[in-house]
């Protein structure tokens, strides 16, 4: 997957998340007997109603968030009308290369919003390209040519424990051994601070990643899902690793990125940018903020 690629489906990722939470935030009110003026919290004798939650969250995100929307629907009805697919298989691919690729905690994305994203962000660039001709031979000279790009290597979901000393590691494993949660021992215990607000999950790594020690991997490997390492020495400490997805190594072959390819060179050639704004007039799109043109 290219940079802009990734960036561009993180990006959307984040709106999404934060669509999610307005929306069940905002489902709420009706469904428990809680209303706009709920106390969410409290500071002294002051407080934050629900309401007054759910107006930051909108003045801050709304906007940005209800336009990720708007092209993600625009995006479907004009791939629809122009009838423009991508299948199950370059979506999942995709998946696969961009998981490998993304180091942040996997906690915080929501696979089937991950894949939406995807396959919208694959049917906009199949929209923007559709009258652009790349021949056989220019598909197959990018494929001689950057064949790294096209291998995914083996990666591993590993959450951590990281304490300072061996008593203190000594010891969290055998709480482990005796039935307590890895992911409140992490966020109970674990020095590393990012990682233990996510209960221990440091994503997927793999051996071109350098932020991990390499005997982490080592170790991931003697690991059936679900499995948890004894303790490892390493800079910061001692650090008890557990699995909980292998994605394995692949090279794909031309046949299999042959439609990636052709996307990525005719992107190249266009030159416009991956947006779906140029497509709300013909969606006849109006909305919140405004007139269409008001994006």
């Amino acid at each position: 997957m290219r940079g802009k690629d990734l960036l561009l489906i993180i990006g959307g990722l984040i709106l999404l998340n934060c669509l999610t939470v307005i929306y069940f935030l905002s489902k709420s009110h009706g469904g428990n007997g809680m209303g706009p003026t709920e106390k969410v919290a409290t500071i002294g004798d002051q407080s934050i109603s629900r309401q007054e939650w759910l107006n930051e969250l909108e003045a801050r995100y709304g906007k940005d968030v209800l336009k990720d929307m708007i092209d993600q629907q625009v995006i479907s009805e004009v791939a629809a009308k122009s009838n423009i697919l991508v299948s199950d298989n370059e979506v999942n691919q995709e998946f696969k290369m961009a998981q490998a690729a993304y180091i942040a905690p996997s906690k915080a994305i929501d696979e089937k919003k991950w894949k939406e994203q995807i396959k919208s962000s694959l049917l906009l660039e199949e929209i923007l390209t559709k009258d652009v001709i790349v021949s056989n031979k220019e598909i197959s000279s990018y494929y001689k040519k950057n064949k790294s790009q096209f291998y995914v290597p083996t990666t591993y979901h590993l959450s951590h424990i990281l304490v300072k000393t061996k008593s203190e590691a000594k010891k969290a494993y055998q709480e482990l051994s005796s039935g307590s949660s890895f992911s409140a021992l992490a966020m109970e215990r674990s020095t590393d601070v990012f990682s233990a607000n996510q209960g221990g999950d440091i994503g997927f790594i793999s051996e071109d990643d350098e932020q991990y020690p390499a005997d982490y991997l080592k170790a991931a490997k003697d690991l059936k899902v679900g499995q948890w390492s004894k303790p490892i020495k390493e800079k910061q400490g001692y650090a008890i690793i557990k699995l909980h997805k292998v994605i394995k190594g692949k090279i794909y072959s031309y046949s299999e990125v042959k439609a990636k390819i052709r996307r990525a060179i005719a992107m190249e050639q266009i030159k416009v940018p991956i947006s779906a704004q140029s497509f709300w007039d013909e969606a006849k799109v109006t909305w919140f903020y405004g007139t269409n043109q008001d994006k």
